[in-house]
């Protein structure tokens, strides 16, 4: 099956501050990456809907929903030091998290082994009653929900952003039907400081300046017994390539050979483990050419013999 990839241009017109690290340049890096390398040609590429208000209720209150669609954006509101509610925010915001349906309705159907969504702004800090650290809905959460309306009982989330994911932790924590691993850097934003007794969450914290050894070895002994346990249906990734040595907002040390790993094992457990349905979402990396790079090596593994 061919590889997807999702996005739509409503992504590309959400700006915040200026010299604000979450760009779209940030798209345009990643496109113009994957076209020089050849791979831009051999993906399935679609675009996103809008998510409907319906679907973005199954993991935030109705509340934050109608705040994100209805507070005014002009002059631009402040949600939090980092994160900002500008004129086409919305547009954005409704895109991104449709790609995500989108996704896993395309990887459900047979139309696709990997479903790629190419959108921002990212979600994986939105929690379910609030916006934050760049987020405004929880795209990959969006997307968990929505197959779980179809019908699946076991959908795992891999997170290897070096920022923890503390908006799908807050929404699925009690979650049984879903498993949530991450490795993460510590101390950094958002300052999560563990999982409890969660069942349902798989945390790695890593400490600073951690390199693709230690990053290998807690996805190996941590992530991969629990996901043997639970034997998911369908992998999501929420993909932030933030954790790159070059990274201007992380502090560990990974790079393109453990990203291309990456992809590699997520490919290999979604053929083994759950039909080959993969749904990646991307979320951080700031540094323009590490992350196309580290997209492009994430992606290869895919591929096949396509290139």
């Amino acid at each position: 099956m061919p590889v997807a990839w999702i996005t739509h241009p409503d992504c590309l017109l959400h700006q915040m501050e200026p010299e604000h690290p979450e760009s779209p340049l940030r798209l345009h890096a990643i496109q113009d990456r994957l076209m020089a390398c050849g791979i831009d040609g051999f993906l399935l590429h679609a675009e996103a809907p809008e998510a409907t208000p319906e679907q973005l209720q199954r993991v935030h209150s109705a509340e934050h929903v109608r705040f994100i669609l209805n507070a005014p954006a002009d002059p631009p509101q402040h949600l939090d030091p980092d994160t900002q509610l500008m004129r086409h925010t919305r547009r954005a915001a409704l895109r991104a998290a449709g790609a995500g349906v989108l996704a896993v309705d395309m990887v459900l159907g047979g139309k696709a082994s990997l479903a790629f969504c190419a959108v921002r702004p990212p979600g994986h800090h939105a929690e379910r009653a609030r916006a934050m650290g760049f987020c405004f809905f929880n795209n990959i959460a969006v997307a968990a929900a929505h197959a779980l309306s179809r019908g699946l009982q076991r959908v795992a989330i891999l997170d290897f952003d070096v920022h923890y994911g503390n908006g799908t932790a807050d929404i699925f924590q009690d979650e049984p039907r879903v498993l949530l691993c991450s490795t993460y850097g510590h101390p950094l934003y958002p300052y999560w400081a563990g999982s409890g007794d969660s069942a349902s969450l798989v945390d790695v914290p890593l400490p600073p300046y951690s390199a693709g050894t230690a990053f290998r070895a807690a996805v190996s002994q941590h992530w991969l017994p629990a996901l043997e346990r639970f034997r998911p249906q369908l992998l999501l990734v929420s993909a932030g390539f933030d954790a790159h040595g070059a990274d201007p907002l992380g502090n560990m040390r990974l790079g393109l050979d453990d990203y291309r790993w990456l992809g590699r094992l997520v490919q290999e457990l979604a053929e083994h483990s759950c039909e080959d349905r993969v749904v990646a979402m991307l979320e951080g990396g700031y540094d323009l050419t590490a992350l196309a790079r580290s997209v492009e090596a994430f992606l290869e593994p895919f591929m096949g013999g396509a290139l």
